[in-house]
């Protein structure tokens, strides 16, 4: 698992896109409506396939995830299933911790091959420079989860939430995981103004260090693009709640989309 480090590069080749999408929040706000939300993310994935070169996911692909060393919850067979068809064709898949899945191990480095970022990660496509992270806890907002993160990083903690039995334990994450909007971030889904939103003014203060072409996060989920300076921006992927949106690269732009079901 990778916590931050050395700028990666990714030339683009020809007639191929890098895509990135965030909070599925798989599991949420219950089996069955989340079922239809899962169903629409594996068609996104077989329709970008053909053309993905890279595909980047920004955390909280899951509403609830907590590892075991020999168990992990259950579930979600479609979307794992069609990420490991990914990197098994040989399409790297980056994917960054959220704060409802912040309790990953190495299942998805063990049996998925996909590689695990647990803190922002600077990448260069073509001649693009990209700041990538979730974006939980960044900037001078996002109060409701600083409360919380440093119980959920707490290695005691960890390790007590350890000892209890998996079906009691995932029960518990899951029900408060859905109750709780602290963890959830619902109390905080509303824009506040371009110079308000914090990752807008964390991706200013970031620019003052070092130029980007690109802030992507995830987290706030709602879909935005914010000119943070002259040649800069920031995009927010939104979610796969609500919005169903999602950014495409094409080597020159990064775009917002939406997916559009059929």
């Amino acid at each position: 698992m990778v916590s931050g480090g050395q700028q990666i590069t990714i030339e683009l080749d020809q007639s191929k896109k890098i895509y990135f999408a965030s909070d599925q929040h798989l599991g949420a706000p219950n089996e069955v409506e989340s079922r239809v939300r899962e169903l629409r993310f594996v068609k996104w994935l077989d329709e970008i396939k053909p053309d993905c070169q890279a595909l980047f996911l920004l955390g909280d692909l899951f509403d609830f995830w907590y590892e075991y060393k020999q168990v992990v919850p259950r579930g979600f067979v479609r979307t794992l299933g069609k990420l490991a068809e990914f990197t098994d064709a040989g399409i790297p898949i980056y994917f960054f911790t959220g704060n409802h899945d912040l309790w990953m191990r190495d299942y998805f480095e063990k049996e998925l091959n996909i590689e695990v970022f647990r803190e922002k990660q600077l990448f260069k496509i073509n001649n693009k420079r990209f700041f990538i992270a979730h974006g939980d806890g960044l900037g001078p907002g996002d109060k409701g989860y600083k409360r919380m993160k440093k119980l959920f990083t707490n290695k005691f903690a960890q390790f007590l939430f350890s000892l209890l039995h998996p079906d009691f334990a995932v029960w518990l994450g899951i029900n408060t995981s859905r109750k709780n909007k602290l963890i959830s971030g619902d109390e905080d889904v509303k824009f506040l103004g371009e110079e308000n939103e914090w990752l807008a003014i964390y991706a200013k203060k970031k620019l003052e260090e070092s130029h980007f072409d690109y802030f992507v996060f995830g987290h706030r989920h709602l879909p935005m693009e914010v000119q943070v300076s002259e040649n800069s921006t920031y995009i927010n992927l939104g979610d796969w709640v609500e919005h169903f949106t999602y950014a495409e690269f094409d080597g020159e732009q990064l775009s917002l989309k939406r997916h559009i079901a059929e």
